[in-house]
């Protein structure tokens, strides 16, 4: 029904970007994906630092498994809170740690598929080595093909493949360096306030890192610096440049860490 009287209201104003974004809310609730994109660009289109077009244009971004698109549109979201200080900030910086998180599964997803196969490539080539033993065990017993001795050796050349293949699995699971990270946020990558891994961290005067939404949020109720309870305001607040980086390349490779 909202979809319908939003679509009569852009009939009759279909320059108006508010209607299309809200129709675009509408979409999402009905997981309509790609009629909500087509929503999103055009309320962008109509007004270029339009917050909320590029924040749904995210979410149906991410729905159709578009993650490097979803945290371009998701980081040009938070930059258009961050400028008006929008009070969607908090909700902003949660799809931009989600879509980094999703940029990193689908890495990860494409490493195991490529592991997997060179793997299963393995696997078979010892498996055929296993078959041309028997071939030739049979051969040469081909007269006594049930004999002790005969049974005897294809049940070696059985065990050694076994061997070989569980070997080569060891080997395979101790070369990937993702069985060997141990899976633990350095603490000074974690916010004070919300206790998650940082994406946008600033400092205070006083030396202390928090998340920019968080602590933007903290200072909308009271003026103090949460660890010191000092006087802290906006204005106090200064990029953590070398932090901010430190966290997006831990997050690069370790899109687990969003969900820690």
């Amino acid at each position: 029904m909202a979809e319908m009287l939003y679509g009569k209201a852009i009939q009759q104003d279909s320059r108006n970007p508010k209607l299309f974004t809200n129709r675009a809310m509408t979409r999402i609730r009905l997981q309509s994906w790609e009629a909500c994109i087509d929503d999103c660009l055009r309320s962008i289109e109509l007004e270029k630092s339009n917050m909320k077009g590029f924040y749904y244009l995210a979410q149906a971004q991410l729905a159709l498994k578009h993650p490097n698109e979803a945290l371009s549109s998701a980081l040009t979201a938070y930059k258009e809170c961050l400028k008006t200080n929008n009070s969607s900030t908090r909700n902003v910086s949660q799809l931009v740690l989600q879509a980094k998180k999703e940029k990193w599964e689908a890495k990860e997803r494409e490493r195991i598929r490529r592991r997997s196969s060179l793997l299963k490539e393995l696997e078979i080539g010892l498996q055929a080595t296993k078959e041309a033993e028997l071939d030739s065990i049979y051969d040469r017993h081909k007269d006594w093909p049930n004999s002790f001795g005969a049974m005897e050796e294809m049940e070696e050349v059985e065990t050694a493949t076994r061997k070989k293949i569980e070997e080569l699995r060891s080997v395979f699971a101790l070369a990937d360096p993702m069985n060997l990270q141990q899976r633990e946020v350095p603490d000074y990558m974690i916010d004070n306030i919300s206790f998650c891994v940082m994406h946008d961290p600033v400092i205070t005067k006083n030396g202390n890192s928090y998340e920019r939404s968080t602590i933007l949020e903290h200072l909308r109720r009271s003026h103090t610096d949460p660890l010191t309870r000092e006087p802290l305001t906006i204005n106090d607040l200064r990029p953590n440049l070398a932090l901010k980086q430190a966290c997006a390349e831990f997050l690069e490779n370790n899109g687990w860490a969003v969900d820690y």
